[in-house]
């Protein structure tokens, strides 16, 4: 048995405004969150889901990873780019190159997000959260296949991805050079122990995978902070 991908987290200045843009973009119910935050529950097969935790850390720099967003067709990629605009977003210019097809907005908080033009192969048989497109080396890639039990879907010049078996978003990494890290990540994988699992034995699997723990100061909060191979930081939450 292996760890679940519980959520993905967005550290943010303001946590209800935040999820509020994202549930308008994704069409997402709206919950408390016992961490004094909001999270999104997903109506589709997505398979984790979406929190929203208070933060004080700045966004600095550019996010390592980032929401794919798919479409079926021009139209329905313009109407979500009306959407996500209507609701806070924001065009941004990150280098992209009008040939490649895809939109770059960002959330009310400059979290990067593309939605991609239809007929992307690669994402084909994906739903609307296509995939979190991660800036992270191969080395990565292998570790978090290895962490989730999720089977690698593409392998090729230091590329990686994975998926889950029960479908869902693909996780990819780009493959060298990865950006150095500044400051605290801004996103973060928050990680559930299996079923009936004991947190630090899975803590132990993990470190052996290549993780290590680390002190963020989160005292006796109820996760511990790991870094995966690349450094970026996630979360095992205490069984729930």
């Amino acid at each position: 048995m292996t760890c679940q991908l519980f959520a993905v987290c967005f550290g943010a200045s303001q946590p209800l405004r935040l999820a509020q843009f994202w549930a308008g973009v994704l069409g997402w119910e709206m919950v408390d969150d016992p961490d004094d935050g909001v999270t999104l529950l997903p109506s589709d097969d997505t398979g984790f889901r979406i929190r929203f935790l208070p933060s004080e850390e700045p966004k600095a720099v550019q996010n390592r990873m980032h929401f794919d967003l798919t479409s079926t067709s021009l139209e329905d990629q313009q109407q979500t780019v009306t959407r996500a605009l209507g609701l806070g977003g924001q065009h941004i210019d990150i280098g992209q190159l009008p040939e490649e097809g895809h939109v770059v907005l960002a959330d009310p908080e400059g979290n990067e997000f593309c939605v991609v033009g239809p007929g992307n192969s690669f994402l084909a048989d994906c739903g609307f959260i296509g995939a979190l497109a991660c800036d992270g080396s191969q080395e990565v890639g292998y570790f978090w296949s290895e962490a989730l039990g999720w089977p690698l879907v593409w392998d090729q010049d230091q590329e990686t991805a994975i998926r889950s078996p029960n479908g869902g978003p693909k996780i990819t990494w780009g493959g060298p050079p990865v950006a150095p890290r500044k400051g605290k990540d801004r996103l973060r994988f928050d990680l559930a122990p299996p079923v009936h699992g004991d947190r630090q034995t899975e803590v132990d699997r993990l470190v052996s995978l290549g993780a290590t723990r680390i002190d963020a100061g989160q005292g006796e909060a109820g996760w511990v902070e790991m870094a995966d191979p690349d450094g970026n930081e996630f979360s095992v939450l205490t069984p729930r």
